[in-house]
C-alpha cells in the first residue's frame, strides 16, 4: 500500500486539495503555507485524508449496508433518523483499519510529536467533509472534534470516530434537505498539535456583523478554557467588536466589549480515561474579560488578513468565520479554524426585508437574550432538555412551536427546522444554535439565562429578534408585518437624507438603507439603556450614605476600572457603534438633553434633581452643562466623544448642542467643552446647534459665527414658536410646522445660514409626513433631511418628486 496518498503534512495541502482534504484542513493548510509571514500563527500537524476514509469504507465493505440503511430513513420522523444515524455510526466504529494505513498514522503522530520535543504529544483530532465549510454549505458541527488525543490507541479510535460522525444526525438530514449525495461526499481528518488554551482563552470571530452581514467590523466571542464551550453554546462568552477601517489606521478602534457569564470552562482530565472535563469558573475570574485590548486588537488584525487573502484568493469578497485560541503557558495567539461565512455571503444587499412589530398592540416582556437574525416568530411554547427526554415523556414536537431549551447540539437540526422560533438559556451569537438557525432562517434568542423557568409549554409567546441586538419573548401573540423594499426601484434624489437614530443595536442594520449619514443621534437612548445611573450619582455614591444605590452601581460597573470609566466608556462604545455604522459619512451626536424629571427617574437622580413646574422649558440642554451643579457631569460626555473621535478615530462625530438660549451660553458651553479637551476646529471637531428656540433664528447670524452648522429641531421650535404645550391634548389641534410663522422662521434661517455660509438641516417627522412641507424646505435649499429610519424610503420617494416639480 502506498500510503502517501494517505497521509500527508498539514502545510503541504492548500485549497486546491479541497476534494482530498476537506474544507477546514484545505483552508489550514492554505494558511499555513501564504499568511506565515503576517505573523499569524497556526498549529502544525497532518491530515489522513479522504482516501483513507475510501479504502475504510471499502477494506470493511461498508458501502452497501450504509446505503441501505441511509436509504430506510424516514427524514420527517425523527426516530427514524436517529435510530439510522446510530446504526451507520456504529457500522464504522466498529470497522478496523487496514493494517498499513494504521501504522503509517501512528509512525506520523510519533512523527509530529518528536517535533514538540515529546514522547507522545497532546493533539486536536479534527473532521473534514469535503462539501463542510464551502461558501452556499455550511456543515457546522455535524462532524466531530476531539480534543486532547495523547497516544496510538486513543488517536485511531478518534479517527475512527471522526469517520463515523459522517453519519451524525444532523449531517444526513442536512445533505438530504440540500440535496447532497451522502456518497459523493468524503470525510478527511486533521490531527493537530493542541493550543492550551485550556489555561487561556479561546473562541469564535467572524470578519462581519452575524446578524445585519455589516462587513466593517470584527465580531470576537471569547471564554476561558477550550473552545467547544462556546461553539457548543455551553457559556455566554464576552463579546469584542472590532471596527477594521480606523484598525487599519492604528487606531483602538474597540467599538464594543460586553462581559460575558463565562460561568464555567473546559479543561484537561485528571486522568488518561477523561481527556477533558467541565469544571466552574470562579467569580472574580468570571468577572474579568478573556482579553487585553492588546489582544483584541492583534487577533481582529489577524481575522482581517484572513479575510482580505482568502477575498482576493476568490476574487470576490469572502467574510470569514475563524476559530482561535490563545496559549496559556506560551502566552501565544493561534488560528486553530477557518472557513467561509455561508450567510450574508450569499445575501443580496439591494433588498431589504424588515420584520416590523404593531406599536399600537400592549406587549408584555418575558424573557431577554441575544438576537439571533433580524426576524420574528410566534408559537406555542414546548420546552425540551433533551431528545430523549422528549422521547421518554412522549412530548410530540409540533411543527410551528416555539423551541425553548437549556441548550442544542447539531443533532437537534431535525426539530429546530420544525420551530418557529428557537430560544435557549445559554449561548452567545457563535454558538450551535445560532449558526443552525441562522441556516435555516428561523429567529432565535439564545443566552436568555432562565427562559425554560420563566415559560412554560403550551404558552403562546411572540419571539422578535427584529430591534437590535437584543432579542425579546412576548407574552401572546403580537401582530406584525413583514415590509420588503428593492432599493434598485428607489429613485435618486439630490437633497442628502440622513437618519435619525438612537439605538445602537440597530446602527449597522439601519446602515444599509440609502443615507448620507446621521443627522442626530440621541445619547438619552445610550444613557438610559446602558448607563441607566444619574452621572452624578454614579461620581458620588460613596458619600452619600445610600447602601442600595451603591451595591447597585457595584454591579453596573463591574469589568471597569472605576466608576468613571463605566460612564465614559459605555457612552462611548455606543456612539462609536453608531459612528462605525455610518462612517465615512457625519453622524451628528447630540449631548444629552433630558429633562430634569427624565433625570429623576436615572438611578439616583432623586438626589440631585430638582421639582420644576414646567421641565420642558426649564433646566435642560445648554443651559446644565456649564451649571456648578452638573459641569462635572457634562465632562464626562465631553471625555467620552474625545475617546471615540481621538483614541477610536470616529473623527466623523460632530456634536451638537441642544436648547441653547443665547449666545453667551453658547460660549460659556465652548469653555465647558474645552475644559474636558474639546474644542471646535481641533483635530477636526465641528460644532453644531440645534436650531429650536425662536431666539436661535433671531439671534442666527451671532450663533452663526461660532458653529459650522444648524439642526433644526422642528417639535420645540413649534411649540415654541405657537407657545405650545405639545403634550396638551386641549391644545393639540394647533400644533402644525407647516404655521405660516414657524415657516418665516425657517425661511429666515436657512437664508441666513446660506449667508453665513453654515450647514443647515432639519432632524423631524414633518418631511416625511407633509410632501408639502418637504417642498418648502427642498425649495429654500435646505442641506439636508434626517428622518427616522422607517420613514427614509417613503421620504426618498416624496424628496424625488418633489425635486421632480421644482426641476419641471
Amino acid at each position: 500500500m502506498n500510503t502517501s496518498v494517505y497521509i500527508t503534512d498539514l502545510h503541504k495541502v492548500g485549497m486546491k486539495d479541497i476534494e482530498q482534504v476537506g474544507g477546514k484542513n484545505a483552508s489550514l493548510g492554505e494558511m499555513l503555507q501564504n499568511l506565515g509571514q503576517l505573523g499569524i500563527q497556526i498549529p502544525g500537524g497532518f491530515v489522513v485524508t479522504v482516501a483513507a476514509y475510501r479504502e475504510f469504507i471499502r477494506y470493511n465493505n461498508l458501502d452497501e449496508q450504509i446505503k441501505k440503511i441511509i436509504n430506510d430513513i424516514k427524514l420527517d420522523d425523527i426516530e427514524s433518523l436517529r435510530r439510522g444515524g446510530l446504526l451507520a455510526r456504529q457500522l464504522l466504529k466498529n470497522a478496523k483499519f487496514p493494517r498499513e494505513l494504521s501504522d503509517a498514522i501512528i509512525e506520523k503522530y510519533y512523527e509530529l510529536s518528536r517535533g514538540y520535543d515529546q514522547d507522545i504529544t497532546d493533539v486536536a483530532v479534527r473532521s473534514s467533509a469535503t462539501a463542510e465549510d464551502l461558501p452556499d454549505a455550511s456543515f457546522a458541527g455535524q462532524q466531530e472534534t476531539y480534543l486532547n488525543v495523547r497516544g496510538p490507541a486513543p488517536l485511531m479510535n478518534a479517527v475512527r470516530n471522526c469517520f463515523a460522525s459522517i453519519f451524525t444526525d444532523r449531517a444526513i438530514s442536512y445533505r438530504q434537505s440540500f440535496g447532497y449525495d451522502h456518497f459523493s461526499i468524503g470525510l478527511s481528518v486533521c490531527v493537530q498539535k493542541m493550543v492550551r488554551s485550556d489555561l487561556g482563552a479561546s473562541g469564535v470571530a467572524f470578519s462581519l456583523d452575524t446578524e445585519s452581514g455589516f462587513k466593517d467590523v470584527v465580531v470576537i466571542n471569547a471564554s476561558f478554557g477550550l473552545g467547544e464551550m462556546i461553539v457548543q453554546g455551553a457559556v455566554s462568552p464576552d463579546e469584542y467588536i472590532v471596527f477594521k477601517p480606523t484598525l487599519q489606521k492604528g487606531f483602538n478602534s474597540i467599538i464594543e466589549k460586553k462581559l460575558g457569564t463565562k460561568d464555567k470552562m473546559m479543561v484537561y482530565g485528571d486522568n488518561p480515561d477523561e481527556r477533558v472535563q467541565i469544571i466552574p469558573v470562579e467569580k472574580p475570574l468570571q468577572n474579568r474579560y478573556c482579553l487585553s485590548d492588546e489582544r483584541i486588537l492583534q487577533l481582529a488584525k489577524w481575522v482581517t488578513s484572513i479575510e482580505t487573502y482568502y477575498s482576493k484568493l476568490k476574487g470576490h469578497w469572502c467574510p470569514m468565520d475563524v476559530e482561535w485560541a490563545v496559549d496559556g503557558l506560551s502566552k501565544q495567539l493561534f488560528i486553530v479554524q477557518a472557513r467561509p461565512e455561508t450567510i450574508h455571503s450569499q445575501k443580496d444587499f439591494s433588498k431589504i426585508t424588515e420584520y416590523v412589530m404593531d406599536e399600537s398592540t400592549e406587549r408584555k416582556t418575558l424573557v431577554k437574550g441575544i438576537a439571533v437574525g433580524d426576524k420574528i416568530g410566534a408559537g406555542k411554547v414546548s420546552i425540551l432538555f433533551s431528545l430523549d427526554k422528549r422521547v421518554t415523556e412522549g412530548h410530540e414536537f409540533e411543527p410551528g412551536d416555539v423551541l425553548v431549551t437549556d441548550m442544542t447540539d447539531p443533532d437537534w437540526e431535525p426539530i429546530m427546522k420544525k420551530a418557529s422560533a428557537i430560544i435557549t438559556n445559554k449561548g452567545g451569537r457563535t454558538c450551535h444554535a445560532a449558526i443552525v438557525a441562522r441556516e435555516l432562517g428561523v429567529p432565535a434568542i439564545v443566552g436568555c439565562g432562565n427562559a425554560t423557568e420563566i415559560l412554560s409549554t403550551g404558552q403562546l409567546v411572540t419571539a422578535s429578534c427584529s430591534e437590535g441586538g437584543e432579542g425579546v419573548v412576548y407574552e401572546g401573540q403580537v401582530p406584525f408585518q413583514k415590509v420588503e423594499t428593492d432599493l434598485n426601484d428607489l429613485p435618486e434624489v439630490k437633497t442628502p437624507i440622513m437618519l435619525n437614530v438612537a439605538s445602537p443595536n440597530m446602527a449597522f442594520r439601519f446602515s444599509h438603507l440609502p443615507n448620507a449619514g446621521v443627522g442626530l443621534a440621541r445619547e438619552e437612548f445610550i444613557i438610559n439603556n446602558y448607563i441607566q445611573v444619574h452621572p452624578l450619582a454614579l461620581m458620588n455614591h460613596k458619600t452619600m450614605n445610600d447602601a442600595e444605590l451603591s451595591k447597585a452601581i457595584g454591579k453596573m460597573i463591574v469589568g471597569f476600572a472605576n466608576e468613571e470609566e463605566f460612564f465614559i466608556h459605555s457612552l462611548s462604545y455606543g456612539v462609536a457603534k453608531i459612528a462605525s455604522a455610518f462612517y465615512p459619512n457625519k453622524v451628528i451626536v447630540r449631548f444629552s438633553d433630558f429633562k430634569s424629571n427624565e433625570y429623576y427617574n436615572l438611578l439616583g437622580g432623586k438626589y440631585f434633581e430638582p421639582h420644576e413646574e414646567n421641565p420642558m422649558i426649564g433646566w435642560r440642554g445648554a443651559s446644565r452643562y456649564y451649571s456648578e451643579k452638573y459641569k462635572a457631569a457634562f465632562g464626562l460626555e465631553c471625555k467620552a466623544i474625545k475617546r471615540v473621535r481621538e483614541e477610536m478615530g470616529l473623527s466623523n462625530v460632530v456634536v451638537m448642542i441642544p436648547f441653547c438660549r443665547t449666545v453667551e451660553e453658547l460660549h460659556k458651553v465652548h469653555d465647558v467643552m474645552k475644559e474636558y479637551g474639546l474644542e471646535r476646529g481641533k483635530e477636526g471637531l465641528e460644532l453644531f446647534l440645534m436650531a429650536e428656540i425662536p431666539s436661535n433664528i433671531i439671534m442666527a447670524e451671532e450663533f452663526a459665527k461660532h458653529i459650522d452648522g444648524f439642526s433644526i429641531g422642528s417639535n420645540d421650535l413649534t411649540q415654541l414658536t405657537l407657545g405650545l404645550d405639545r403634550d396638551s391634548s386641549l391644545v393639540a389641534h394647533l400644533y402644525d410646522e407647516r404655521n405660516p410663522a414657524v415657516k418665516e422662521l425657517l425661511r429666515m434661517l436657512i437664508s441666513t445660514a446660506k449667508r453665513m455660509k453654515v450647514k443647515v438641516g432639519i432632524c423631524g417627522q414633518g418631511p416625511s409626513d407633509f410632501p408639502d412641507f418637504a417642498q418648502f424646505l427642498v425649495e429654500l435649499g435646505i442641506d439636508s433631511i434626517s428622518v427616522t429610519p422607517d420613514s427614509v424610503m417613503k421620504t426618498v420617494k416624496a424628496i424625488a418628486e418633489v425635486e421632480k416639480q421644482i426641476n419641471k
